[in-house]
């Protein structure tokens, strides 16, 4: 296990488990104003206001000491934004650097990131240089990735490449060849140094520096409801443009991120409220929770539909044939074709080979969050503990609040409640599984048309299976409904408009019954294509 990830938690009830406490009690500053805390808290600290978003606008322009570090990676993507050609567009990067001349070894300046009159670190400038020195290095090891890309699509446009074509690179290589197998110490040092500050591995990550800690606001006095006010910090292609697919891919990702305020709220006060439920020896107590438990579900249903509307605009933009160029320099380490030996991070580590996953949509907080306090079993299978690996690489304090909804889940058995509460609540947590369900399917649309019909690589970028790893999850949460619809009563009710053990479950509205009915219509006929789909493409790829 890397110093990363954290204990999985119980699987089941344990008694002898003491409860965990509070949320507020955990995690002190969610209803804070998040420009009040100190810039020695986590950028990242879980908050009301700003959910998964850091606290704080993410740090642009870096200290005077690391100007070096920040012209190198304004003058690196493709396409700079004063719209001049960058490093990275004539493969020049790598030489540039391996000069050792344009960047020397900052690493001793990091401890000197003092927030004033403590002794403690300005997390905020941490993870700005995090960010950048992040994109550094994954440019320079995919570089020649990029390279190879680039001669066979050129190749292959008017005939198949050969050993001439492509001369640098190995004709029996991977789609994108190798990349670099060595990262200087210049990046390698300061990047582990600020990794162990923030406790998460040391190549870019998806909130740290691909995504989340990588925009500004246009206007500040705007905030994030408008999707034209966000604006990348940095980029490897064209993502400087706003209106770039490169741009788009990432900025679509913030602009959902912006709404999980409202959810996390309303995940917690669902988990408080069967606490007090199940600890209760009241009868009454149910009937005083159930408006609390049914208000704070409607917040998690409708939070859903805006940040699925934010997802659904994908589409419009990133569009899907320019994905796998900016693609390139988002893969990681781990299990890579491309790093078959791993990557030797100069002056650290031993100098021994590293492996480590690369940036990835899943390393997101919105769906584990859901999968916690709807309590959605994985299978126990290699898929399911790359899922558990990528928490590592979460920011810390968005891995405490996952672990700890998760284990409060458990401690609570939520699953069993929500099922055999009432007609009402069944439905409401129907609807909430739909909503994980409908996440994950357009997830998967996105890896169908984005990738696999565009490319042969056989892993994702974090390194998971391409094909079979997404609808591992799918599955599960499908499975996970028809359980609820049966075991819960509905499927009854909606057959017969009544449910025959009588009592509280003796009614449910027409209304109610058509939504159930056309949710597990989707259900029934998804799980068949998705199994169709992952067949199809399995045989492809001989997988």
């Amino acid at each position: 296990m890397t110093p990363y990830l954290g204990h999985d938690s119980p699987a089941g009830p344990n008694n002898d488990v003491p409860p965990l406490p509070g949320f507020i009690k955990a995690f002190p500053h969610f209803y804070e104003d998040p420009e009040s805390l100190p810039n020695s808290t986590d950028p990242f600290t879980v908050n009301a206001t700003t959910g998964f978003l850091p606290t704080k606008l993410p740090i642009v322009d870096l200290p005077d000491v690391f100007k070096p570090l920040q012209k190198i990676v304004e003058d690196m993507p493709m396409i700079k934004l004063d719209g001049s050609p960058g490093l990275l567009a004539s493969y020049e990067l790598g030489p540039f650097i391996d000069t050792g001349t344009p960047l020397s070894d900052l690493t001793d300046e990091i401890d000197k990131l003092i927030v004033p009159s403590t002794d403690k670190h300005d997390l905020h400038l941490v993870t700005a240089l995090f960010r950048d020195y992040s994109f550094l290095a994954s440019s320079y090891l995919l570089e020649p990735c990029w390279k190879t890309w680039n001669d066979r699509r050129a190749a292959t446009k008017t005939k198949q490449p050969t050993a001439a074509d492509c001369p640098h690179v190995i004709q029996d290589s991977p789609e994108y060849g190798y990349g670099r197998s060595t990262l200087p110490a210049c990046i390698a040092r300061p990047l582990v140094k600020l990794a162990d500050i923030l406790s998460i591995p040391p190549f870019m990550s998806y909130a740290a520096s691909y995504a989340l800690y990588n925009y500004y606001l246009q206007d500040a006095t705007k905030g994030h409801d408008d999707y034209s006010n966000l604006r990348l910090v940095r980029a490897f292609e064209r993502g400087l443009d706003p209106t770039s697919s490169e741009a788009g891919f990432i900025l679509t990702h913030i602009n959902m991120v912006a709404l999980t305020g409202p959810l996390v709220k309303g995940v917690v006060e669902v988990l408080e409220s069967i606490e007090i439920i199940r600890k209760s020896s009241s009868p009454n107590e149910s009937t005083e929770q159930s408006p609390r438990i049914k208000d704070a579900l409607h917040l998690v249903l409708s939070t859903m539909e805006r940040i699925e509307s934010n997802m659904e605009r994908m589409w419009a933009n990133s569009v899907p044939k320019d994905y796998p160029t900016y693609r390139t320099f988002i893969f990681g380490i781990m299990n890579q074709p491309l790093f078959p030996n791993g990557v030797i991070y100069e002056g650290c580590f031993d100098n021994t080979p590293q492996n480590f996953r690369g940036e990835s949509g899943a390393n997101d907080s919105i769906i584990p969050l859901l999968d916690n306090m709807c309590q959605v079993p994985m299978p126990k299978n290699p898929l399911t503990t790359i899922l558990r690996e990528f928490r590592g690489y979460r920011p810390e304090s968005q891995r405490s609040v996952l672990t700890w909804t998760e284990s409060k889940a458990t401690e609570l058995d939520t699953r069993e409640w929500f099922t055999n509460a009432t007609p009402e609540i069944a439905v409401l947590y129907l609807r909430v599984l739909n909503h994980i369900r409908s996440f994950r399917w357009r997830h998967w649309m996105f890896v169908r048309e984005y990738i696999i019909k565009r490319s042969k690589h056989p892993v994702a970028t974090g390194g998971s299976p391409i094909v079979t790893w997404l609808p591992n999850q799918l599955a599960a949460v499908m499975d996970l409904m028809e359980d609820v619809y049966r075991d819960s009563g509905l499927q009854a009710l909606v057959a017969e408009g009544q449910f025959h053990g009588g009592g509280e479950m003796g009614g449910l509205s027409v209304g109610s019954r058509k939504v159930v009915a056309g949710i597990m219509d989707v259900v029934g006929e998804q799980k068949v294509k998705l199994e169709r789909e992952v067949k199809k493409y399995c045989e492809e790829r001989g997988v």
